[in-house]
């Protein structure tokens, strides 16, 4: 397939690229539209205004982090730092009312933003997983180490999100017990 000379006809510069370059830029944006929903619904909840400001700037990194790769790094460190301490500050939140909270495996469930957020968690490991097929299949092109840790934080922080915006609400998820491993509870 080739693209039609109409500029209407075509949605992406590179939709019709084979590399998997392309499928990690198109999956960073439906991360950053997911996102988009979310700070959408954190910011007429009156139970979550200090979330919408995160979410607005984490959206903003999702774009960041879509053109990081074929174009200019776009996130900084400064971002990872911001990103750690948004992330300790509700973990500490968290903690600070149920100790236990985040030691188990629970079934995603939840109110808007809760279910764009596990999409949105989601959505970053699947952009993870293309950037693992695009360093193997382009030798020549460096993954600079800042977007995947920058993805893996931002998976953890949206997962963190659903936790903190359910204990707010007073919605415990149910826990998971896994039957097919033996489980240790975990500490995200």
């Amino acid at each position: 397939m080739k693209p039609g000379k109409n500029r209407s006809e075509l949605c992406y510069t590179y939709i019709y690229d084979t590399s998997w370059l392309c499928d990690y830029e198109v999956l960073t944006d439906e991360l950053c539209a997911q996102l988009g929903m979310a700070f959408s619904a954190a910011e007429t909840d009156t139970a979550l205004p200090d979330l919408a400001p995160d979410l607005d700037r984490l959206q903003a990194l999702a774009l960041h982090a879509n053109g990081s790769i074929r174009g200019k790094l776009a996130v900084t460190e400064a971002d990872l730092d911001w990103l750690h301490a948004r992330y300790n500050h509700f973990r500490q939140e968290i903690e600070a009312r149920e100790p236990d909270r985040l030691k188990n495996f629970v079934l995603p469930r939840g109110l808007a933003p809760v279910p764009e957020l596990h999409q949105a968690r989601s959505t970053a490991k699947k952009a993870l997983r293309c950037l693992v097929r695009v360093e193997e299949e382009e030798t020549r092109r460096e993954i600079p180490p800042e977007i995947p840790r920058f993805l893996n934080m931002m998976c953890n922080f949206c997962f963190l999100l659903t936790v903190l915006i359910n204990q707010r609400r007073g919605i415990a998820e149910p826990h998971f017990i896994s039957r097919s491993y033996r489980v240790k509870p975990r500490n995200i």
